[in-house]
C-alpha cells in the first residue's frame, strides 16, 4: 500500500469535513434568529464616552468597542428628561403620555394596548430576561401589576423596582433599620434604597456591588439561554446618584476620601444632599468616573462572554441612556446646555448605539433625528414580527444597513406638564412655566422660564432666543405641540 497516498486521502477528507462543518455553522447562524441585548444606563452624560472625544478624563473601552462595531446616533433622543417616563417610551415604542405618564409616579405601563418589546419577541419564541433597574411608575413592586417585569413579557427578572438603588447595600433589614431611625428623629428625606433585590417574585438579601451583581446575572442568563434566541434587557443603575457609594478598595486605590451616607440622627437630608452634589463636592467628578469605570468594565465582561462562546456575531447590542446626564452628579453633557430634569438638549439628547456587525454598518455615525421609540419597530423588522400600528417609533433598519440614510422623524415632542419642547429639523421650541421652578431649584439645575426658539444648527448650546426673529417658525412648532397635546388628552379621557 502507498502510505503517502493513503495519508494524503485522509488529510483531504478531514479538510472536506472541516469545511462542511464550517459551512453548516454559517448556515445555522444565518437561519438562527439574532440574540438581542438592550443595555440601558442611568443618567450618563452625552460627552462621557471616550470615543466621542468630547472630554479627556473618560475611558470607556467597552462602550467604544460597541460603537466601533455599530452605528452611533449623535442626534438621538429619549422621550423624557427623567427615567420613569422615558423607560416606558423605550419599551413600548410610543409616547408614554398616551397612557398618562408625564413625570414620576403614575400607573406605569399599565395599558396592554401598548405591547412591549419582550411581549412581541415572545411571538417568535424568544427567551426573555430583565436584569437591573425597573422604574415605570409607582407600582413596579406590586408583583400583580403589569409594570412588574414578569407581567409584560419577561420570563426572568433580577433587580430592583425603585428610582435609585444603594450600590453597596441590598438588605431589607438594613432598609427597615434606616427608616426606623429616620422616623424616630422625625427627619424628612428620601430613603437610601438599601432594600433587598428581586429574584423573579422573591426578595433576596444580596452582598456585593450592584453593577457587578447585574453584570454577573446578565452573563448567567446568557449562559442558560445561549442555545435559543434570547432578549436581555440589562438596565444598570449606574451612574445614577448616589455615586459616592463605591467599593472601599477603589476609593483607597484612587486616593479618594469618599462621602458618607445620610444619617438622619445627625443632619438634615437636604443639607447632606446638596453637599454631595455639584458644585459642592470636590470629589464629585471622581466618584462619577468611578461608577462609569465599573459600568464599562461589566459591559466588557458581557461582550467578552459573547465572543468566548461564539455568540457575538449573531447578537445585536443596543446601548442607550434613559435620559440626559445629571450634571448635579458631575455628568458632562458637552457641548449641550442643561441636564436631566430639563428639556434643554443636555436633558433629552442621549448616547445611543446599535451594533450588529453581520448585518449593520460598522463604525459609522448618523446625524438623523432618532428617538428611543425607534428601537421596538426596528427589532420587529429584524426578527420578522409585524410592527404594531399604534406606535410612534420609526423602523430605522435601512439607516443601520446604509440602504436608506434619509429615514428620520419629521418632529419629536416632549411634555412633562411644566416644560414642553418640539424639535423639527434644525429648529427647537422650548417652554418652561413657573411651576417647573420648584424641581429645578431642588435639583440645582439651570432653567430659564418662558418660551424660546433655537436654531440648533447654529446654536447647539441654546443661548439665543429667536422667537421674535422667526415668528412663523415659532408658531409652527408651538402649534405642533398644541395639536399633539390635544391628541394626547383625547386618548387619556
Amino acid at each position: 500500500m502507498n502510505y503517502k497516498y493513503y495519508n494524503l486521502l485522509i488529510c483531504v477528507f478531514c479538510i472536506f469535513l472541516i469545511s462542511c462543518s464550517e459551512k453548516k455553522k454559517e448556515t445555522i447562524l444565518k437561519d438562527k434568529s439574532p440574540n438581542i441585548i438592550l443595555i440601558v444606563v442611568d443618567d450618563l452624560g452625552f460627552a462621557d464616552m471616550s470615543f466621542t472625544g468630547l472630554t479627556n478624563d473618560v475611558k470607556t473601552p467597552s462602550i467604544d468597542a460597541i460603537a466601533t462595531n455599530g452605528v452611533y446616533f449623535s442626534n438621538a433622543y429619549a422621550t423624557s428628561s427623567i427615567c420613569s417616563p422615558s423607560r416606558g417610551g423605550l419599551i413600548t415604542g410610543s409616547y408614554q403620555q398616551r397612557w398618562g405618564t408625564f413625570w414620576y409616579g403614575g400607573k406605569g405601563i399599565h395599558n396592554p394596548e401598548f405591547k412591549t418589546i419582550p411581549e412581541l419577541l415572545k411571538e417568535k419564541n424568544y427567551s426573555t430576561g430583565y436584569v437591573g433597574k425597573v422604574h415605570y411608575g409607582s407600582y413596579e413592586s406590586d408583583v400583580t401589576n403589569r409594570s412588574f417585569p414578569l407581567n409584560h413579557g419577561f420570563d426572568y427578572y433580577y433587580g430592583h423596582t425603585s428610582p435609585r438603588k444603594h450600590y453597596l447595600n441590598h438588605s431589607d433589614v438594613l432598609e427597615n433599620a434606616f427608616n426606623k431611625v429616620k422616623t424616630t428623629h422625625e427627619k424628612k428625606g428620601q430613603s437610601l434604597r438599601q432594600q433587598a433585590l428581586w429574584n423573579n417574585k422573591e426578595k433576596v438579601d444580596t452582598i456585593g456591588f450592584s453593577t457587578e451583581i447585574f453584570g454577573l446575572k446578565a452573563r448567567d442568563f446568557i449562559k442558560k439561554n445561549k442555545n435559543n434566541p434570547f432578549f436581555l434587557q440589562l438596565s444598570f443603575n449606574a451612574v445614577h446618584n448616589f455615586t459616592h457609594q463605591l467599593p472601599k478598595e477603589y476609593l483607597e486605590k484612587n486616593g479618594l476620601k469618599g462621602y458618607h451616607d445620610w444619617d438622619p440622627s445627625k443632619e438634615d437630608y437636604y443639607d447632606w444632599y446638596q453637599k454631595g452634589r455639584y458644585p459642592n463636592n470636590a470629589e464629585g467628578r471622581a466618584h462619577y468616573l468611578g461608577q462609569l469605570h465599573f459600568l464599562d468594565k461589566e459591559i466588557g465582561k458581557v461582550t467578552d462572554y459573547l465572543a468566548a462562546n461564539n455568540l457575538d456575531k449573531n447578537t445585536v447590542i443596543i446601548f442607550i441612556s434613559d435620559n440626559g446626564g445629571s450634571t448635579p452628579i458631575y455628568a458632562n453633557n458637552s457641548p449641550y446646555k442643561g441636564s436631566k430634569y430639563t428639556l434643554y438638549e443636555g436633558g433629552i439628547r442621549v448616547p445611543f448605539i446599535i451594533s450588529y456587525p453581520e448585518k449593520y454598518e460598522k463604525g459609522t455615525t448618523s446625524n438623523n433625528l432618532i428617538s428611543a421609540m425607534d428601537v421596538l419597530p426596528t427589532l420587529c423588522d429584524l426578527t420578522g414580527i409585524e410592527i404594531p400600528k399604534n406606535i410612534n417609533g420609526n423602523n430605522i433598519t435601512e439607516v443601520l444597513t446604509g440602504a436608506n440614510k434619509t429615514i428620520e422623524h419629521d418632529f419629536l415632542v416632549w411634555d412633562n406638564n411644566t416644560q414642553t419642547a418640539v424639535r423639527k429639523g434644525k429648529w427647537k421650541y422650548r417652554s418652561a412655566s413657573d411651576a417647573a421652578k420648584r424641581n429645578a431649584d431642588y435639583e440645582m439645575v439651570e432653567l430659564e422660564y418662558g418660551e424660546y426658539l433655537y436654531n440648533l444648527e447654529n446654536d447647539p448650546g441654546e443661548t439665543t432666543n429667536l422667537k421674535n426673529e422667526h415668528p412663523e417658525v415659532f408658531n409652527e412648532l408651538k402649534n405642533i405641540h398644541k395639536n399633539w397635546r390635544t391628541s394626547i388628552n383625547s386618548q387619556n379621557n
